[in-house]
């Protein structure tokens, strides 16, 4: 699996929205019913292997629309403000996924390229959002000590942030592989005999 294959692409826009499908779901259901487990989620996958394969426009609007959507089922389930200044700056970042997913495709990188790039929107997701909270949060010290402190233990009473990066890194890597490894499955598929003829 060092470098993946072309679908079609009705192929890819069948495969990628219904990887965005089955992302949506487990992010609602994980959230809800797994809330110990911070950051454990498909987004960066999403928009990533989402503009990996999507054309034209689809590959911003549908991963950033599953993003949206997501949210504001979930802001209004548990009482947040539907948009604010850490939804744009998680936002900004996603984008930057999706224009990886974008030049991933173009340059018709890899396997292992498109897995570093998931693991590198990962870190940088988790740098930007966390520098974010310590340079607008009055319980951060704002100096190289409270900045380490956002990136690793966080704020008391909630989990270490640490914990964050882990498990969107994990998760990160493991829906990106799921995704790639389901691009190869349907590549090794035969096409329909109408498309044959």
């Amino acid at each position: 699996m060092n470098s993946y294959p072309r679908l079609s692409r009705n192929s890819a826009i069948t495969l990628a929205l219904g990887f965005i499908a089955f992302a949506v779901a487990f992010r609602m259901v994980r959230a809800t019913a797994v809330p110990d487990l911070p950051n454990f989620s498909p987004l960066m996958a999403i928009a990533l292997c989402g503009a990996l394969v999507l054309p034209g426009a689809l590959a911003f609007g549908a991963p950033l629309l599953a993003l949206i959507g997501t949210d504001i089922v979930l802001n209004l389930h548990y009482g947040a403000p539907l948009l604010g200044v850490d939804e744009l700056i998680r936002y900004a970042c996603f984008c930057v996924g999706i224009v990886s997913g974008i030049a991933l495709r173009r340059s018709q990188a890899g396997t292992v390229a498109t897995l570093g790039a998931a693991a590198a929107n990962s870190l940088l997701f988790y740098l930007v959002t966390n520098t974010a909270c310590w340079l607008t949060s009055p319980d951060y010290a704002h100096s190289f000590a409270g900045w380490t402190q956002a990136l690793t233990v966080g704020q008391p009473g909630f989990p270490p942030t640490w914990t964050f990066l882990r498990n969107s890194f994990v998760s990160d890597l493991l829906f990106t592989g799921l995704f790639l490894a389901a691009v190869h499955l349907a590549a090794r598929q035969p096409a329909p005999a109408a498309a044959r003829a």
